[in-house]
Protein backbone atom coordinates (compact mmCIF):
# COMPACT_ATOMS: atom_id res chain seq x y z
CA UNK A 1 0.00 0.00 0.00
CA UNK A 2 1.43 3.38 -0.98
CA UNK A 3 2.17 5.73 1.93
CA UNK A 4 -0.46 8.35 1.14
CA UNK A 5 -3.11 5.66 0.64
CA UNK A 6 -2.26 4.33 4.12
CA UNK A 7 -2.55 7.78 5.64
CA UNK A 8 -5.94 8.38 4.00
CA UNK A 9 -7.44 4.93 4.54
CA UNK A 10 -6.29 4.13 8.07
CA UNK A 11 -8.42 6.58 10.02
CA UNK A 12 -8.86 6.38 13.80
CA UNK A 13 -12.01 4.29 13.32
CA UNK A 14 -10.18 1.89 11.01
CA UNK A 15 -7.29 1.50 13.46
CA UNK A 16 -9.79 0.83 16.28
CA UNK A 17 -11.38 -1.90 14.15
CA UNK A 18 -7.92 -3.40 13.52
CA UNK A 19 -7.24 -3.40 17.27
CA UNK A 20 -10.61 -5.00 18.00
CA UNK A 21 -10.10 -7.88 15.55
CA UNK A 22 -6.33 -8.33 15.57
CA UNK A 23 -5.11 -6.88 18.88
CA UNK A 24 -3.05 -4.14 17.26
CA UNK A 25 -3.24 -1.57 14.50
CA UNK A 26 -0.93 -0.57 11.69
CA UNK A 27 1.15 2.53 12.28
CA UNK A 28 0.61 5.42 9.93
CA UNK A 29 3.29 8.01 9.28
CA UNK A 30 2.85 11.39 7.64
CA UNK A 31 3.17 10.92 3.88
CA UNK A 32 4.02 13.12 0.94
CA UNK A 33 1.01 14.98 -0.56
CA UNK A 34 0.72 12.40 -3.35
CA UNK A 35 2.17 9.09 -4.55
CA UNK A 36 3.14 9.26 -8.23
CA UNK A 37 2.20 6.33 -10.43
CA UNK A 38 5.05 3.97 -11.28
CA UNK A 39 5.58 2.11 -14.54
CA UNK A 40 3.66 -0.87 -13.09
CA UNK A 41 0.51 1.18 -12.50
CA UNK A 42 0.81 2.99 -15.83
CA UNK A 43 1.14 -0.26 -17.79
CA UNK A 44 -1.81 -1.79 -15.93
CA UNK A 45 -4.04 1.26 -16.47
CA UNK A 46 -3.24 1.35 -20.20
CA UNK A 47 -4.26 -2.30 -20.57
CA UNK A 48 -7.71 -1.96 -18.99
CA UNK A 49 -10.91 -1.82 -21.00
CA UNK A 50 -13.08 -0.91 -18.01
CA UNK A 51 -13.07 0.30 -14.43
CA UNK A 52 -15.47 1.24 -11.65
CA UNK A 53 -15.62 4.80 -10.35
CA UNK A 54 -16.88 5.74 -6.89
CA UNK A 55 -18.04 9.21 -5.85
CA UNK A 56 -19.87 10.53 -2.79
CA UNK A 57 -23.09 12.57 -2.83
CA UNK A 58 -23.71 15.72 -0.83
CA UNK A 59 -25.80 13.52 1.50
CA UNK A 60 -22.74 11.36 2.18
CA UNK A 61 -23.90 8.33 0.18
CA UNK A 62 -21.37 6.48 -2.00
CA UNK A 63 -22.16 5.84 -5.66
CA UNK A 64 -20.38 3.39 -7.96
CA UNK A 65 -20.45 3.58 -11.76
CA UNK A 66 -18.90 1.41 -14.48
CA UNK A 67 -16.88 2.98 -17.30
CA UNK A 68 -15.70 1.06 -20.35
CA UNK A 69 -14.00 1.46 -23.71
CA UNK A 70 -11.17 0.12 -25.80
CA UNK A 71 -7.98 -0.76 -23.87
CA UNK A 72 -6.20 2.51 -23.18
CA UNK A 73 -9.36 4.65 -23.02
CA UNK A 74 -8.24 5.69 -19.52
CA UNK A 75 -5.29 7.93 -20.34
CA UNK A 76 -2.28 8.45 -18.07
CA UNK A 77 -1.43 12.09 -18.74
CA UNK A 78 1.37 12.43 -16.20
CA UNK A 79 2.89 10.73 -13.14
CA UNK A 80 -0.12 11.81 -11.07
CA UNK A 81 -2.89 12.51 -13.57
CA UNK A 82 -5.48 10.58 -15.57
CA UNK A 83 -8.20 11.48 -18.08
CA UNK A 84 -11.03 9.77 -19.90
CA UNK A 85 -13.86 10.70 -22.23
CA UNK A 86 -17.36 10.15 -20.87
CA UNK A 87 -19.93 8.95 -23.40
CA UNK A 88 -23.65 9.52 -23.82
CA UNK A 89 -25.52 7.38 -21.31
CA UNK A 90 -28.63 7.19 -19.21
CA UNK A 91 -28.79 10.96 -18.51
CA UNK A 92 -28.79 10.52 -14.74
CA UNK A 93 -25.58 12.58 -14.22
CA UNK A 94 -25.03 11.17 -10.71
CA UNK A 95 -21.22 10.92 -10.87
CA UNK A 96 -20.94 14.34 -12.51
CA UNK A 97 -23.28 15.90 -9.95
CA UNK A 98 -21.51 14.25 -7.03
CA UNK A 99 -18.14 15.55 -8.21
CA UNK A 100 -19.50 19.11 -8.34
CA UNK A 101 -20.06 18.91 -4.59
CA UNK A 102 -17.16 16.67 -3.56
CA UNK A 103 -14.32 16.12 -6.02
CA UNK A 104 -12.97 12.99 -4.33
CA UNK A 105 -13.02 9.90 -6.52
CA UNK A 106 -11.88 6.29 -6.35
CA UNK A 107 -11.19 4.19 -9.44
CA UNK A 108 -11.27 0.41 -9.08
CA UNK A 109 -9.52 -1.42 -11.93
CA UNK A 110 -9.75 -5.20 -12.32
CA UNK A 111 -7.77 -7.75 -14.29
CA UNK A 112 -9.81 -10.90 -13.75
CA UNK A 113 -7.70 -13.36 -15.77
CA UNK A 114 -4.52 -12.42 -13.86
CA UNK A 115 -6.37 -11.82 -10.57
CA UNK A 116 -5.06 -8.30 -10.06
CA UNK A 117 -6.82 -5.18 -8.83
CA UNK A 118 -5.70 -1.58 -8.47
CA UNK A 119 -7.43 1.19 -6.53
CA UNK A 120 -6.67 4.83 -7.34
CA UNK A 121 -7.66 7.76 -5.11
CA UNK A 122 -7.83 11.23 -6.58
CA UNK A 123 -9.59 14.53 -7.14
CA UNK A 124 -11.65 14.82 -10.32
CA UNK A 125 -13.09 17.62 -12.36
CA UNK A 126 -15.51 17.32 -15.26
CA UNK A 127 -15.28 19.42 -18.42
CA UNK A 128 -18.17 19.83 -20.86
CA UNK A 129 -17.21 18.42 -24.27
CA UNK A 130 -19.11 21.23 -26.04
CA UNK A 131 -16.83 23.81 -24.44
CA UNK A 132 -13.63 21.79 -24.78
CA UNK A 133 -13.52 20.04 -28.17
CA UNK A 134 -9.72 19.95 -27.88
CA UNK A 135 -10.05 17.60 -24.87
CA UNK A 136 -12.44 15.36 -26.80
CA UNK A 137 -9.88 15.11 -29.62
CA UNK A 138 -7.07 14.45 -27.17
CA UNK A 139 -8.82 11.80 -25.05
CA UNK A 140 -10.94 9.84 -27.52
CA UNK A 141 -10.54 8.15 -30.86
CA UNK A 142 -12.28 9.56 -33.98
CA UNK A 143 -14.82 6.73 -34.10
CA UNK A 144 -16.37 7.70 -30.74
CA UNK A 145 -15.89 11.48 -30.59
CA UNK A 146 -19.51 12.11 -31.65
CA UNK A 147 -20.80 10.40 -28.47
CA UNK A 148 -18.46 12.12 -25.98
CA UNK A 149 -20.35 14.47 -23.68
CA UNK A 150 -17.76 15.15 -20.98
CA UNK A 151 -14.11 14.65 -20.16
CA UNK A 152 -13.01 13.64 -16.66
CA UNK A 153 -9.61 14.89 -15.48
CA UNK A 154 -8.23 13.24 -12.34
CA UNK A 155 -5.34 14.31 -10.14
CA UNK A 156 -4.04 11.12 -8.52
CA UNK A 157 -3.42 11.26 -4.78
CA UNK A 158 -2.44 7.63 -4.21
CA UNK A 159 -3.05 4.02 -5.19
CA UNK A 160 -3.15 0.52 -3.74
CA UNK A 161 -2.71 -2.95 -5.18
CA UNK A 162 -4.83 -5.66 -3.52
CA UNK A 163 -3.93 -9.29 -3.06
CA UNK A 164 -5.41 -11.82 -5.54
CA UNK A 165 -7.36 -13.72 -2.86
CA UNK A 166 -10.95 -14.50 -3.76
CA UNK A 167 -10.77 -13.04 -7.26
CA UNK A 168 -12.48 -15.51 -9.58
CA UNK A 169 -10.74 -15.48 -12.97
CA UNK A 170 -13.10 -14.31 -15.72
CA UNK A 171 -12.38 -13.95 -19.42
CA UNK A 172 -13.75 -11.81 -22.21
CA UNK A 173 -15.01 -13.40 -25.43
CA UNK A 174 -11.87 -12.09 -27.19
CA UNK A 175 -9.60 -13.67 -24.54
CA UNK A 176 -11.41 -17.01 -24.83
CA UNK A 177 -11.16 -16.87 -28.63
CA UNK A 178 -7.42 -16.21 -28.40
CA UNK A 179 -6.97 -19.12 -25.98
CA UNK A 180 -8.80 -21.64 -28.19
CA UNK A 181 -7.23 -20.48 -31.46
CA UNK A 182 -4.50 -23.19 -31.35
CA UNK A 183 -7.21 -25.81 -30.78
CA UNK A 184 -9.22 -24.55 -33.77
CA UNK A 185 -6.10 -24.73 -35.94
CA UNK A 186 -5.33 -28.28 -34.76
CA UNK A 187 -8.92 -29.39 -35.41
CA UNK A 188 -8.79 -27.92 -38.92
CA UNK A 189 -5.48 -29.70 -39.53
CA UNK A 190 -6.86 -33.06 -38.37
CA UNK A 191 -10.04 -32.63 -40.41
CA UNK A 192 -7.90 -31.90 -43.46
CA UNK A 193 -5.88 -35.09 -42.84
CA UNK A 194 -9.05 -37.15 -42.50
CA UNK A 195 -10.46 -35.69 -45.68
CA UNK A 196 -7.26 -36.55 -47.55
CA UNK A 197 -7.55 -40.19 -46.48
CA UNK A 198 -11.10 -40.60 -47.72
Amino acid sequence: MAEKFLEIAFTDSVRKAQEHYFGSSQRVHAAEPADPLTEDEITFIHSRDSFYMATVSELGWPYMQHRGGKPGFLYVTGPASLAFADYKGNRQMISTGNLAGNNRVLLFLMDYPNRQRLKVLGHARVEDARRHPELVTKFSTPDIQRIVERVFLIEVVSFDWNCPKYITPRYTAAEVEQAILPLRRRIAELESQLKAKT
